[in-house]
């Protein structure tokens, strides 16, 4: 083998090596949980609460499905929800809403958000906010929520629930998510 194939055969591993280390740099900081915004959508959601509410809430006074019945879930906001057969923490009457924010940490807009109630936008008042409406959120269901200006994409009067279940995927137990609406809760067969 002569002296230049050796050079040659050199720089093509110094090559291979420098690429692979730069991008198992990105492939590390993502197995670490760093996610940028776009990739996040609702990867990070704080799927647990406390259980507190908002002040100014309303309880429901006849919902579909009382405090500490079953229902099963029929939404797919995060993965291991859709399917899940859940207890009913809270039960609520407001106005829900999809919207649409970039996060106050930076990054790509969250688009559709499910859900924020209507007690969790700053300056709220009586009137409900309509489509297009812009608002400051006052919720902390995702990394970056707080504080965040959104675009209202729907609004709807419903009853709202608070529940917890175990994931689908994981069987972790999620305690008092907030929120998922009566349209998305079927009974437990």
């Amino acid at each position: 083998m002569n002296r230049k194939s050796l050079v040659q055969g050199a720089l093509v591993l110094c090559t291979a090596f420098f690429l692979a280390a730069c991008g198992g740099n990105d492939e590390e900081s993502k197995s670490k949980g760093e996610m940028d915004h776009s990739q996040m959508d609702h990867a990070q959601m704080d799927h647990s609460s406390s259980g507190e509410v908002p002040e100014g809430l309303a309880e429901a006074k006849n919902p579909t499905y009382p405090v500490g019945s079953e229902a099963v879930i029929n939404a797919d906001h995060m993965g291991g929800m859709d399917g899940a057969t859940t207890t009913i923490t809270g039960a609520f009457d407001t106005t829900v809403y999809m919207v649409t924010y970039t996060p106050t940490t930076g990054g790509e807009p969250v688009e559709h958000h499910k859900w924020v109630i209507h007690e969790e936008l700053e300056n709220a008042g009586e009137k409900p906010f309509t489509t297009g409406e812009e608002v400051i959120l006052n919720a902390d269901h995702m990394e970056g929520m707080d504080g965040a200006t959104a675009t209202i994409d729907s609004a709807e009067q419903t009853t709202v629930y608070m529940v917890s279940y175990n994931d689908t995927e994981t069987g972790e137990e999620v305690t008092h998510h907030k929120w998922v609406t009566e349209s998305e809760l079927s009974p437990v067969q």
